[in-house]
């Protein structure tokens, strides 16, 4: 995985030399191997690099002459059809001179053109510029596993893997609106496709690609989930999602460094671990693999509906099972309330609170052991793994499932612009915009059609701010985490999958535990899902409380221009267990997300049109 940065202006210089070495530095952590940058009158194309694939070879920018047509690419992802895709180009008597995937991005660009995008199975974003034509092609993989943010600048288009790069360009400043504030309080962590917080700074949206050039920007959905009729029987089905699951992490098990996998304990890690092992010990390896867990959890656990066992004793049991090479990290309070800060600095925006800071910590830990992990996201928004799937009542409420708060969530605002801001119709009007563009065959019943719905909003709302916190967590030190079931074969199969198939047995996800049963111990195979670990230690709570209270009462505190103060304090008084996003983020997370806010408005110099 690499950084990419770039600025395009058609009508003018495009000179930004004076800030190359800040984006370059900026974007050091996603890419700490070698760094490199093209220029021309009209374009600068910025690249750091992580050697992953031929290591030796695969410096970037790379650029090709093809026939007089000069051609750069600056390229963050893998492919992992690499091989049918160089075949496949080769047959045109093409020529490769590296092992590298990025040779081969450039080269499909340079003979299909935007079409290019259809062919890949992967996880990328890129741009490709021509200096002839003075045209700048860009995509994003299909499912939005990797990043592309852009702002249309100083009468051109900047571009990069990370807002702080974009940030870095003197002609971008750090300004956020009475959107970004609704953004941020009504939506946040999540993120409306294609925005971010910074009113000036967007973002390529998932399956989108498009060119800069003389006529300005144009943007294309090339892939996107479509209902389509399901034929197969359930033992067909079986059939094909396990060979989609274990083709896909087998393919993503290519690598020139070393390698490993997350492991919770809980079904989705598992499977990948599972299918990794067999395929290493094929080859007379062992397998790394990794766990979080928290000091104390073990005294403070506490069921509940949605966290109904710990996962200590799975993830032995697996790690017996699979004779990996196992290591656990354990992370304390003070290491959590700490990396708040840092996980706001990897993100450029508030985020999942001590959620992402115990991935970021995590992703440091794994780094010291491997420079590429596979972990477990996505399976229970594609194979409906979550609580408001399966409850009748929660599935059938209007809006967002997993943030059912707006009222409780701009109750924070100070009062002249919650009066401002129609909390409700904003979020309402991005809910019923999303239920009308799911794709639904008109002949399904209502229940079907409901769970298209729910397919949809969940990839394209949910599953994206997990695959914000993945990447920009990841990254932070340099650690490439591949994703398997983000393959987009599985999610065009699984979309139209019945949803009595993926309730087998009524188990969630019983579908994919069927289709994989004998890679799994039973008590692995049919343990209740169980979400990301968080830590469960009252001393977490007491520490964020403090740190909250100290900003409230400090009168410079850049949150007291957003914020009502009373009610942020009435949060830390009330014992009102009100979820704010999702289900790992209630009381504790609510205050951590107010104090990562705080640190953003601050550490960002955001300027504040209101």
């Amino acid at each position: 995985m690499c950084g990419i940065s770039g600025f395009v202006n058609i009508k003018g210089s495009a000179d930004i030399s004076s800030c190359i070495s800040m984006i370059q530095a900026t974007l050091s952590a996603r890419g700490p191997d070698e760094s490199g940058s093209y220029t021309s009158e009209h374009a600068t194309l910025i690249h750091t690099r992580l050697a992953v694939i031929d290591v030796e070879n695969g410096k970037q920018p790379m650029s090709y002459n093809d026939q007089g047509m000069i051609y750069t690419i600056v390229y963050n992802g893998e492919l992992y059809n690499t091989q049918e895709i160089k075949d496949e180009l080769k047959k045109s008597n093409e020529t490769f001179a590296t092992k590298s995937d990025t040779e081969v991005v450039l080269k499909a660009y340079i003979k299909w053109g935007r079409m290019c995008v259809n062919k890949f199975n992967g996880i990328f974003a890129f741009a490709i510029w021509c200096d002839q034509t003075q045209t700048l092609f860009f995509a994003r993989d299909r499912i939005g596993v990797k990043p592309l943010f852009f702002s249309l600048a100083n009468n051109g288009f900047a571009f990069a893997s990370e807002i702080k790069a974009l940030l870095n360009m003197p002609f971008i400043k750090p300004i956020a609106d009475t959107t970004s504030i609704c953004e941020l309080f009504l939506i946040g962590p999540g993120r409306t496709p294609g925005k971010t917080a910074f009113c000036n700074i967007s973002e390529i949206k998932p399956g989108h690609c498009g060119f800069f050039d003389k006529n300005g920007l144009t943007q294309f959905c090339y892939w996107t989930v479509k209902d389509k009729p399901h034929t197969d029987s359930f033992e067909q089905t079986c059939e094909k999602v396990r060979y989609l699951v274990t083709d896909s992490i087998k393919r993503q098990l290519v690598s020139d460094v070393p390698i490993g996998t997350f492991l919770s304990g809980g079904l989705d890690s598992s499977l990948i671990s599972s299918v990794a092992s067999r395929h290493f010990k094929e080859r007379g390896k062992k397998l790394k693999t990794f766990s979080i867990s928290y000091k104390d959890n073990d005294i403070y656990f506490k069921k509940s509906k949605f966290q109904p066992n710990s996962d200590d004793s799975y993830i032995n049991i697996m790690a017996d099972y699979l004779d990996s090479d196992h290591t656990t990290f354990y992370v304390d309070t003070p290491q959590l309330t700490s990396a708040l800060y840092a996980a706001v600095d990897a993100r450029d925006l508030p985020g999942m609170a001590d959620v992402d800071a115990s991935l970021l910590l995590f992703c440091k830990e794994i780094k010291k052991h491997v420079t590429v992990a596979l972990s477990g996201e996505c399976a229970d928004e594609i194979f409906g793994g979550y609580p408001w799937y399966r409850d009748s009542e929660i599935r059938s409420r209007y809006g967002f499932p997993w943030s059912q708060s707006t009222l409780y969530r701009s109750d924070f605002l100070r009062e002249d612009l919650k009066k401002k801001i129609n909390a409700e119709s904003y979020v309402n009007e991005k809910y019923n915009r999303s239920i009308y563009q799911a794709s639904k065959l008109e002949c399904l019943s209502p229940l079907e059609q409901r769970m298209r719905e729910m397919v949809y909003l969940n990839m394209y709302w949910f599953m994206q701010t997990l695959l914000d916190r993945k990447d920009r967590m990841s990254m932070y030190s340099g650690l490439e985490v591949r994703v398997p079931f983000c393959d987009h074969r599985i999610a065009e199969y699984l979309y139209s999958t019945p949803w009595e198939f993926k309730d087998y047995k009524h188990y969630e996800k019983g579908l994919l535990r069927n289709a994989m049963k004998d890679y799994l111990p039973d008590e692995i195979l049919w343990r209740k899902k169980s979400p990301y670990p968080k830590t469960h230690n009252p001393s977490y709570l007491a520490a964020v409380s403090e740190i909250l209270i100290r900003i409230l009462n400090n009168p410079k505190s850049r949150i007291l221009e957003v914020i009502n103060k009373e009610k942020c304090f009435q949060l830390l008084s009330d014992d009102r267990q009100q979820p704010w996003y999702g289900q790992l983020m209630t009381t504790p997370q609510t205050i951590a997300y107010l104090i990562q806010l705080d640190y953003w408005l601050e550490k960002y110099n955001v300027e504040l049109k209101l």
